[in-house]
């Protein structure tokens, strides 16, 4: 069985999909795992750490991939790559499939299994697999580092011989896993921390962090959460009343990171110009969903947006890339856990359970066919 680790073709991507701690599991597997040169470098990790650790480097993508079992990525294969890989070869990335329908019928054509690591079910088997916790978490710290930065100002109160510093106030919108590692990240700084969110299991979550919770509590919101533990759109009634209480809530606050995302969907609309033409001067608007249309109205994918009014609008994209070594070594973790899942132990081969739920969740193609029934019209 022989394992591929592709250097990202996006300039932009400086994650990698293996690290030396996971190149030895493999090899425990009995794997031969090639490593393209200079894969790991954004990452922090040399050619030679992956050679200590029982990998061969190969000088180009075609080299690594050409015999490949199973290709590892971070993002999904391109054109290009996609020539270079066998048919029937597997390979695992995070897809990126809503809204690409393109990408998902060249994935199909060029006669791989393709698995989408973001698919992956939210249960207890697989924790460990969870690509979007473990990378949502960094983007949430990060998230909070970027506001500081911007900010301009001390985050905790500080009481000095020249006078008092006030507490920076952070509004964290969205209490999933970044909101809530931004939550945590903004009190270990010193903040004053608010949070809001439509679902209600998130109330006692922000609490327990020491931060306050915001939100129209009406009969609505007790019922806004899916059986996945997402949250639901909410009516134009709710999102009307919500937005009048964050409204005067916003313009009192100096950093509001965003982070609301629906699967499948474009980032829900909840900072209006209004809202931003509120606050004050120096105030920061951190952007978590900004890849998927943004939370933030002027808010622009890769850039930090200065307004009239003196607040900065920040856009960073991939934001958990931007702390490569830790996201490249989670995501590493994440992907060797459910690769392990797919290796029969005794033939040290490639033996995928087709009708195992981690499988069924997350292949999106199979022999020509695009398979995962949430992307079958693209087959069409």
């Amino acid at each position: 069985m022989r394992i591929a680790v592709l250097t990202e073709s996006d300039p932009a991507e400086p994650r990698v999909a293996a690290v030396p701690e996971t190149i030895k599991k493999f090899k425990g597997l009995g794997a031969d795992v090639t490593i393209q040169s200079g894969a790991g470098l954004k990452a922090g990790v040399p050619d030679a750490d992956y050679e200590a650790a029982g990998a061969t480097i190969a000088a180009s993508a075609a080299e690594a991939a050409g015999d490949a079992d199973l290709v590892l990525k971070v993002r999904r294969p391109n054109e290009d790559e996609l020539k270079l890989l066998k048919t029937g070869a597997t390979v695992v990335a995070i897809m990126d499939p809503y809204g690409n329908e393109t990408a998902l019928k060249a994935m199909a054509d060029a006669g791989i299994s393709a698995f989408s690591m973001e698919l992956m079910p939210r249960i207890t088997r697989a924790q460990v697999m969870d690509v979007l916790s473990s990378q949502a978490n960094l983007a949430g710290y990060r998230a909070v580092i970027d506001g500081a930065a911007e900010y301009g100002r001390a985050m905790p109160m500080m009481m000095t011989a020249a006078g008092t510093v006030p507490a920076a106030r952070v509004f964290v919108m969205g209490v999933g896993v970044a909101g809530l590692q931004a939550i945590a990240t903004a009190r270990r700084m010193g903040a004053v921390v608010t949070a809001t969110d439509v679902r209600p299991a998130t109330k006692e979550q922000v609490e327990s962090l020491g931060a306050k919770f915001v939100a129209v509590e009406d009969d609505e919101f007790k019922q806004a959460e899916t059986s996945g533990g997402y949250a639901k759109e909410m009516s134009a009634d709710y999102q009307k009343k919500q937005a009048e209480l964050v409204a005067t809530h916003i313009a009192k606050q100096d950093i509001v990171i965003t982070t609301a995302l629906i699967p499948g969907r474009p980032a829900p609309k909840l900072v209006s110009e209004a809202m931003v033409a509120s606050m004050k001067p120096g105030s920061v608007l951190i952007d978590l969903a900004v890849e998927r249309g943004g939370n933030v109205a002027g808010a622009k994918a890769g850039e930090i947006v200065d307004t009239e009014n003196g607040v900065k609008i920040v856009g960073h994209v991939n934001v958990a890339g931007r702390l490569a070594a830790t996201a490249s070594s989670l995501y590493a973790r994440n992907l060797f856990a459910f690769v392990e899942t797919l290796i029969d132990k005794e033939s040290k081969a490639l033996a995928v359970k087709w009708d195992d739920e981690l499988v069924k969740a997350t292949n999106l193609t199979r022999d020509g066919q695009v398979v995962h029934p949430s992307f079958q019209s693209t087959a069409a």
